[in-house]
């Protein structure tokens, strides 16, 4: 029963309890001495200018802290190694030591002991349904005769090389133009209303092709080409870097995994900076790639506009495709974004060994 009861209500309780006791020890000390007023002597007996009753209550509230911080103590004991295993299997993080610790109290504790077991049990579970999704993500899926990849990356091709000849060639043509322009007007007694007007439109073309820059390398080949993921990445950010103005910063470590996975996170880091380039108009950005235990942990952090965790306009960073591809190899997504101070993304994928070579 008492552990049914949450800690504010066993202190409250207690607090309850020994005000009572308090006040009973007090009325049977007044009726022993044949004392009346029981009731006026509490309210008018002083202690530092103080009436008695409220340092009753003061003592009662004290016994109700400190039952408050020994239950408090007692239950990190007991349940603190629970939630740090739970935690530990909520992050993907399996091979955790804690989730090799016995719980303290479960060889006399029948509760402890059924919880020891679930959480086990929960923990094969978890590791043989992320090696399940690692085996089915490098098994190719087939329609009509192609693959699945092959299709996507075909269409990409086609969409690329469209965007590419018209376009981003026209897009080109019209900044030449609009360069030309704005340079005759600066020269010639043109208002300067007409010139501003000359530098936003200028300014539009030149936002589109970044635009457009960013939108061709989301849709350029997904595959590593015979490539580590490391060489994979570094050649990406190389070209970005090329490409853009951002200032960009990496640590990409070198990890030996199936082809498979590999180019299942060169997509997700593609489509990480894709989003990254269209939507968060950052200045900076910073790619992460190491191994830490038995998890791989890829970290991409931009300092953009960010946006409201509490709102469901996260869409447009394409954040749920990237949820489910992460999914897709059993891994975990952690978001942290404020608005005007950046995003950061953090993916965590337990390497079964079926992922690693």
């Amino acid at each position: 029963m008492i552990e049914k009861l949450s800690r504010p209500m066993l202190a409250i309780y207690a607090s309850i309890a020994s005000f009572i006791v308090i006040l009973f020890s007090f009325f049977t000390y007044f009726y022993a001495s044949n004392q009346t007023h029981f009731w006026r002597t509490l309210l008018s007996a002083r202690i530092l200018y103080v009436p008695l009753i409220f340092h009753l209550l003061a003592i009662s509230s004290g016994v109700g802290l400190i039952v408050f911080l020994i239950v408090s103590i007692l239950q990190k004991a007991r349940y603190g190694k629970i939630e740090e295993q739970l935690r530990a299997l909520s992050s993907g993080n399996y091979e955790a030591k804690v989730l090799n610790d016995s719980l303290p109290s479960a060889s006399d504790d029948i509760y402890v002991k059924e919880i020891e077991k679930e959480i086990t049990k929960i923990k094969e579970k978890m590791i043989e349904v992320s090696s399940e999704l690692q085996i089915l993500t490098s098994r190719p899926q087939y329609v009509d005769g192609q693959t699945k990849e092959e299709i996507l990356e075909l269409e990409r091709h086609r969409l690329a090389r469209e965007l590419h000849d018209s376009v981003s060639q026209q897009l080109f043509a019209a900044m030449m133009m609009m360069s030309a322009l704005t340079e005759q007007a600066e020269k010639s007694d043109t208002p300067e209303m007409f010139r501003k007007q000359l530098r936003m439109v200028a300014d539009i073309i030149n936002a589109s092709q970044s635009e457009m820059r960013a939108l061709l390398l989301h849709l350029r080949p997904v595959n590593l080409e015979e490539k580590s993921l490391k060489q994979g990445i570094e050649q990406l950010l190389k070209e970005l870097q090329n490409k853009i103005q951002i200032a960009l910063k990496w640590d990409v470590e070198d990890i030996s995994l199936s082809v498979s996975i590999e180019d299942h996170l060169f997509r997700i880091v593609q489509e990480l900076l894709s989003n990254t380039l269209r939507h968060a108009k950052a200045n900076e950005l910073e790619v992460y790639l190491h191994k830490i235990d038995n998890n791989l942990l890829l970290r991409v952090i931009d300092d953009g506009t960010g946006f409201n965790m509490n709102e469901t306009k996260t869409g447009s960073y394409g954040l749920n495709n990237i949820r489910e591809r992460v999914a897709g190899i059993g891994g975990t997504v952690k978001i942290i974004s404020f608005k005007g101070q950046g995003t950061s993304v953090e993916i965590k994928v337990p390497l079964m060994k079926e992922a690693e070579k």
